[in-house]
Order: structure tokens, then sequence, then C-alpha cells
């Protein structure tokens, strides 16, 4: 039963990775950049600190700082521990994929870009949701699109993303309640 969801996920990749053109090869290494998302990351931070002020700001830069260590602390787990190779690393999908990525990490269950930003959209998303009705679905949208830039550029399986997300909805859900849970105790 593995087996055959592997073959379905590997079979997916391929049809996936190859709807991708030279094209359009720059802007999806634009949107897989963790580089590229550092003025969106900054707006969140501003509102952050407009709406709910500097001493929640602080508590909350040091739960973000948390939340994001973690998830990419579990990431690292769970591909040292599955040991899933990277489809660019897959030698019987040479000549089958585009591989249009600068580099090819070793391994790659689940994605650490899929979960951290799935983290942070819905971490600030419903943080934000009290002044912002609307933006939790533009950041999920946002996260969508990073996850999938990553099966574009070759470095990752559609199963790693759709798990990457799930963790990191969990991942940013948990957080924002400590969050709720400490501004409560420190902050009230």
């Amino acid at each position: 039963m593995i087996d055959q969801l592997l073959q379905y996920d590997t079979e997916l990749f391929i049809f996936l990775n190859s709807l991708g053109s030279s094209t359009w090869d720059g802007l999806w290494l634009v949107i897989t950049n963790k580089l590229t998302f550092i003025p969106l990351y900054t707006i969140l931070l501003y509102l952050i600190y407009k709406r709910l002020g500097w001493k929640t700001f602080l508590l909350l830069v040091f739960v973000i700082a948390a939340m994001i260590t973690f998830t990419d602390q579990i990431t690292n787990l769970f591909k040292d521990g599955f040991q899933r190779p990277r489809p660019c690393r897959e030698s019987e999908l040479e000549g089958l994929i585009r591989y249009v990525a600068p580099r090819c990490g070793k391994y790659g269950f689940f994605s650490g870009h899929s979960s951290n930003s799935m983290a942070a959209a819905v971490f600030a998303g419903l943080l934000l949701k009290p002044y912002y009705k609307n933006l939790i679905f533009i950041l999920l949208f946002w996260s969508a699109i990073v996850a999938y830039s990553r099966i574009y550029v070759g470095v990752h399986y559609p199963l790693d993303i759709v798990c990457g997300l799930a963790f990191g909805a969990i991942a940013g859900f948990i957080f924002y309640k400590l969050q709720v849970n400490l501004r409560k105790r420190f902050i009230s």
C-alpha cells in the first residue's frame, strides 16, 4: 500500500513538474527563495505592532521565533527519520523531470518551506483576523503558492508538500493558542 501511494505521488509529481516552462522558471525561483518574503513578514510584524501594541509585539516576537524554530526542527527530524530522497536525487527520474532549483538537499519528507509558510500564515491570519477579516485567506493562498513552487523547481513530491502544509497548519494553530494563553497571563 505504501509503495502504491509513493508511486502515485511520483506520477503526480512528474505531471505537475512537467507543467512548467523556461518562461516561468525565473518567477518560480523568486517565489521559492526564502528571502523573497521578508517584506511580507515585515508588514505582518508592523500590523501586529500597530494593532496590538509594543508589549504584545515583544511577546509575539518570541512566540514567533519559537514557532519557526519548532516547525523547522520537527521538519528536520522527519527528513532525517524517513530519509526519503528528493525527486532531484532520484536517478530514475532523470530526463523525466524539470530540475530548476539551484541546489537539491538530501531528503525531502516533509517540506520545510511548506510547513514554515503555513505555520506563519495560520498564526498571523488568526492573530490579525479581528482587524483584517480576509487576510488569512490571502496568507493561506500565499502559503500554497510557496508550497507548489517546491514541486515546480523539482525538489519536493506532492506528499512532501501536503504533509508539510498540514504540519504547518497544526503548528501555527498551536502557537496561536499558546500566545493567547501567554497574553492572558502576562499582558492583560
